[in-house]
């Protein structure tokens, strides 16, 4: 697999050797090994996720105040433009978002560690995403951070449509407003060695 940095280090583009044929392809989606070399950490993923959405659909910014998850996210239909939003505070990179479009076409993935918000935008018509956690969910430490907070200036590829969230994402918080991490509880024990996507 190749391993790339975003803008913010420790949010990672994986993406898998792919091996096409004239019957199909084959990958290997996951790897513990390889990922754990390239996170610098080991991480134990305990629960997978499948969410199926349609176009304009906007989920997120989600992230459990405790409890906190890692997520490896992937589309296996469709395309989306997912986020990754740092709000640990005293980090170097706090209120920065990392963004990236994966689809089932590039097989891209975007490794979120514990301590992000994490979000969404489907650009397909319908895009269904897989994702595995650190943790399990916890209904009573989940918050959301809306996805237009004036702070976090981030640039959904909205084409000037008004995304469609669900009611409790509408009344999400703003920066300034939410359950925040302190970075010294999720600092990088060391960077990873990747190239850089900027």
């Amino acid at each position: 697999m190749q391993i790339t940095q975003t803008n913010i280090p420790e949010v990672l583009v994986i993406e898998p050797r792919v091996f096409p044929d004239e019957r199909g392809f084959f990958l290997e989606s996951f790897n513990q090994k390889a990922f754990d070399e390239a996170v610098g950490k080991h991480y134990s993923f305990v629960q997978d996720n499948h969410s199926s959405s349609t176009t304009n659909i906007l989920r997120g910014l989600h992230y459990q105040i405790e409890n906190a998850q890692g997520k490896l996210v992937r589309a296996v239909v469709g395309s989306i433009y997912d986020v990754a939003v740092d709000i640990r505070k005293g980090s170097p990179t706090f209120g920065k978002s990392a963004g990236k479009i994966l689809s089932a076409e590039n097989k891209k993935q975007l490794w979120i560690p514990p301590g992000f918000a994490h979000g969404f935008y489907v650009l397909s018509e319908v895009a269904d995403v897989l994702y595995k956690a650190t943790d399990f969910y916890s209904p009573t430490h989940e918050r959301s951070i809306v996805w237009n907070a004036p702070e976090l200036k981030i640039g959904w590829p909205t084409a000037g449509k008004t995304p469609i969230v669900s009611g409790k994402d509408a009344e999400g918080d703003t920066l300034s407003t939410a359950d925040l991490f302190d970075y010294a509880a999720f600092a990088p024990e060391r960077k990873a060695e990747t190239g850089t996507d900027t």
